[in-house]
């Protein structure tokens, strides 16, 4: 369980990351708001920053798992299961 939780959540992190200087290399935290509505007047920039990373990393941790329940293999000892 822990190998898996790290095949996720690591890959995801560095992603994540990658998502974040792309995004805020183009985008201007300030300048989200048109985009977002005012609910992040109230916030720091960092705190955009903060938010939009875990963010990423959220969406990229299920695209994550999502690689990994479709390439895991299904058991070798069961028996496809045979309709009347």
């Amino acid at each position: 369980m822990r190998q898996r939780t790290l095949w996720i959540a690591w890959p995801s992190f560095l992603m994540a990351g990658v998502l974040e200087v792309l995004v805020f290399s183009a985008a201007d935290p300030a300048e989200l708001s048109g985009w977002v509505g005012r609910a992040l007047e109230t916030v720091s920039p960092a705190g955009v920053y903060t938010l939009a990373f875990f963010a990423f990393w959220t969406v990229c941790a299920l695209t994550s798992m999502l690689t990994l329940l479709l390439a895991t293999p299904e058991p070798a000892n069961t028996e496809p299961r045979r309709w009347p």
